[in-house]
């Protein structure tokens, strides 16, 4: 039947911990000679009791050993420790810092007053007129800039409408032309015909010019001036007895 686990825990009987301490550094020190024979390493140990006694055990001179292990803890702990006590001072530094800050900020809202004498509340109040009279400068510069924006944005707006006008301008005349032309082509077609057609009077095509310069023709029907003259021309009849 194998063996129990054993529970690591002091021993509270003082005459069993020297016991068990005398036993446990002897096969210590068995195991490091071992090691060192069989593995050509270089071993040390260094083991005070409780009551201060000194025990120790070194392949070579232990001084060597302790200088040796002095040069190796330098060369690979040695920046690492200083780099972590780097940021831990940095850590703490910016921890302070926040504090401060929020300290600051409480303040500033008119909060946690209780503590301050009058010098420092006297410099609060400076501070806050400070900071006011650089928000009011800030703002009325914002204003300023504001203004300016609007008064280009206008500029540009009344640019535009001018083109917008001068272009409807030049779209109503151009619309206007374009009807007189096209009155004026069928005024004359109307005229060629009043010539053809013997009951159309070419005298009694009237052209009507509005105040507006737009062309209209008035056309009254009726015959011609040469059925109205020989219809008016009647023989006279002469009897001779």
């Amino acid at each position: 039947m194998g063996r129990g686990r054993i529970e690591i825990k002091k021993i509270e009987n003082v005459s069993s911990r020297q016991v068990t301490f005398s036993k446990r550094r002897a096969g210590l020190m068995k195991k490091a000679k071992e090691l060192a024979i069989l593995c050509d390493a270089e071993v040390g140990v260094i083991i005070f009791s409780s009551t201060g006694k000194l025990y120790e055990f070194a392949s070579s001179r232990l001084q060597n050993i302790i200088s040796r292990y002095e040069r190796n803890s330098n060369c690979w702990n040695g920046p690492i420790s200083g780099t972590q006590h780097e940021v831990s001072s940095e850590i703490e530094a910016l921890k302070a810092e926040v504090v401060k800050l929020r300290k600051g900020h409480r303040l500033m809202m008119g909060k946690e007053l209780e503590g301050l004498n009058y010098k420092e509340l006297e410099n609060l109040e400076r501070q806050l007129h400070d900071g006011m009279l650089a928000v009011k400068n800030r703002k009325d510069m914002a204003m300023l800039e504001e203004i300016e924006q609007i008064k280009l944005r206008e500029q540009k707006t009344m640019k535009e409408n001018e083109a917008l006008k001068k272009e409807v301008t030049f779209r109503c005349v151009y619309s206007c032309i374009t009807k007189h032309l096209l009155k004026s082509t069928s005024s004359h077609e109307v005229c060629l015909a009043g010539r053809k057609n013997p009951f159309i009077k070419p005298s009694t095509l009237t052209y009507l010019t509005p105040d507006n310069g737009d062309v209209g023709i008035s056309l009254h029907l009726g015959l011609s001036q040469r059925d109205d003259h020989q219809k008016r021309k009647v023989p006279k009849l002469e009897y001779h007895s």
